[in-house]
């Protein structure tokens, strides 16, 4: 009896090792399949009300901005959001949608918002 019950045990962990080795496999597939980087905990984002606010725009006009592909963003979920760099870069690239001293000014709000 004592065979057969090391025999089953062998058997036993050797199906578990082939499942726990699928296992690893998959997950080092899912690991390789993302597209974006992760964003990182420290980063702060604004979604698209704070924009509007920000900006004094629509929401249309920020749609047609991330349309256009002017305006950077990342969707999690169902939300979209904008890290502060995006919308600096989006400032800085398109100042001609904007009044030269609405920079100045557009800037120091995301500098004091983020600096709560």
């Amino acid at each position: 009896m004592d065979l057969l019950t090391k025999q089953y045990f062998e058997s036993w962990m050797q199906k578990v090792m082939e499942q726990l080795g699928k296992q690893n496999e998959l997950l080092l597939s899912m690991q390789t399949q993302k597209k974006e980087a992760p964003l990182s905990e420290g980063m702060r984002l604004f979604d698209n009300q704070d924009m509007c606010v920000l900006l004094q725009i629509s929401k249309r006009t920020l749609q047609r901005y991330r349309s256009i592909g002017a305006l950077s963003y990342k969707t999690l979920g169902k939300k979209t959001y904008y890290s502060e760099a995006d919308v600096l870069n989006f400032l800085s690239e398109h100042v001609k949608d904007f009044q030269q001293n609405d920079i100045a000014f557009y800037k120091a709000r995301i500098h004091n918002l983020f600096n709560k």
